[in-house]
């Protein structure tokens, strides 16, 4: 008697912590008509539909290396003349868009397919098009021709907390469709050099080799995030996962269907951290927001007002935490687009409206091809850029759909870093190149702010 009032006791007060700890949610059923016990099963019926398998296939090894196509290089070695086989992979997708068939995934998923099948929890399958792609995020929307989608509502990231409940779903380790569930345990993780735009909420639900690209869920069962990224040892959960944002994921989303790519413009001004130090020098009430480091000469900043030690508190009415918040609010402007910035000037509110403009158009000279980045071709900075003091490389081309655009290089970005060296000059750059093995990381500068790419 008494274990059973125990197990009652417990039920009862998961679902009293619920109620009180979820006052909104009064909608979703927690309790099972069947045997009243807490359960989450009606939401994810109404949920998983939404979240799809993906299988990719990619060329092998082989087949990338022109040595191995080469048929003296095989005879030679005694290789085998049969064809190599393709790769396959699987990841996880979520149906955005029911009526155009959008889905949206990581791109590191579906990098380098040479197809892409889609299978929905009803077991149907579909070839899937690529409509375009954002390394700096890692997002890639994909498209398919089919009748009977179901489709997430795309929730508000901005308005999570931590300690609030979410479910991941998706398809780890090939295994097929698999819900598991958690808290967020972090929000705005940046600076983990996985992507070039980082604001990554962090979570205990347990994502796996294969959960890429699946969903995480609130208890509205809303999207407010897509999962990208496994934080551990052993490349397998240990309770540190992480999700790209909602607000983040539209952001791409709009572009992409729109453009076909992400088009990035600059603010002409950046903006750094505020310590506790300074926050107090300069009586803020807290370290939240950017002050403004740099402002820039005949930029749209500049025309709009900015000046130095101006503090960045809001874009377009959503709070900025720090630096990487706004640079990753910037990022995901498009370019002519007008964004109300409020700032603290010496203890008053100011509200500025500042259009995002195109990136510099930056003049380089001595123009070379890449080997290793096949369809770039990158030059020496002109001296008296407008980048003043920059040293790098200027990536004059980058040809669309080349391995090297696959790879996340867009003209203008400028080369300052190879594998932790510094690179001044296309010389230096190649030289570097020659050295380097199985991994390249490329440190960039675009427009007012600086991403790594990672190219395998």
């Amino acid at each position: 008697m008494q274990k059973s009032f125990r197990i009652i006791l417990r039920y009862t007060s998961f679902i009293v912590l619920l109620a009180v700890a979820l006052p909104g949610y009064s909608a979703v059923p927690f309790t099972n008509s069947k045997n009243g016990l807490p359960t989450l099963a009606p939401l994810l019926h109404d949920v998983t539909p939404a979240v799809v398998n993906i299988s990719v296939l990619t060329p092998s090894a082989i087949e990338d290396n022109p040595l191995f196509r080469d048929p003296f290089f095989r005879r030679f070695f005694d290789l085998p003349d049969q064809a190599a086989r393709p790769e396959r992979s699987a990841g996880s997708g979520v149906i955005v868009d029911a009526a155009n068939g959008y889905v949206v995934t990581n791109y590191h998923v579906i990098k380098n397919a040479r197809q892409v099948i889609v299978t929905l929890k009803d077991r149907r399958q579909f070839q899937a098009k690529l409509v375009g792609t954002d390394p700096g995020t890692d997002i890639a929307v994909l498209q398919i021709e089919a009748k009977d989608l179901q489709a997430l509502r795309l929730g508000d990231s901005e308005r999570l907390d931590v300690g609030d409940f979410v479910v991941a779903i998706g398809n780890p380790f090939g295994l097929g469709q698999t819900v598991t569930s958690g808290i967020v345990s972090a929000l705005g993780r940046s600076g983990l050099d996985i992507e070039g735009y980082e604001d990554f909420i962090q979570t205990d639900a347990s994502i796996n080799p294969g959960n890429s690209g699946g969903a995480l869920v609130d208890l509205k069962g809303e999207l407010i995030g897509i999962n990208t990224a496994i934080v551990g040892p052993s490349g397998a959960s240990v309770g540190i996962g992480l999700a790209i944002p909602s607000v983040m994921v539209k952001a791409v989303l709009d572009q992409i269907v729109r453009f076909g790519e992400v088009r990035r413009g600059r603010l002409g001004a950046s903006g750094e951290d505020i310590s506790y130090d300074l926050a107090a020098s300069l009586g803020l009430g807290s370290t939240e927001g950017a002050i403004i480091s740099t402002v820039e000469p005949n930029s749209t900043a500049e025309k709009a007002g900015l000046r130095l030690r101006d503090v960045v508190t809001a874009v377009n009415g959503r709070p900025v935490r720090n630096s990487v918040d706004l640079r990753n609010k910037i990022g995901m402007t498009p370019i002519g687009e007008t964004i109300n910035l409020r700032l603290l000037r010496e203890g008053k509110v100011i509200n500025a409206k500042v259009k995002i403009a195109k990136p510099l158009d930056e003049s380089g000279t001595g123009a070379e091809t890449v080997p290793q980045l096949a369809g770039a071709t990158v030059a020496n900075l002109k001296s008296g850029s407008s980048r003043g003091k920059v040293e790098g490389v200027l990536v004059t081309k980058a040809d669309a759909n080349s391995p090297a655009w696959l790879h996340g290089l867009r003209p203008g970005d400028i080369i300052v870093g190879v594998n932790r060296r510094k690179v001044r000059t296309v010389q230096e750059f190649l030289a570097v190149l020659q050295t380097s093995k199985d991994v390249i990381v490329l440190n960039l500068l675009r427009g007012d702010f600086r991403l790594t790419l990672i190219i395998q």
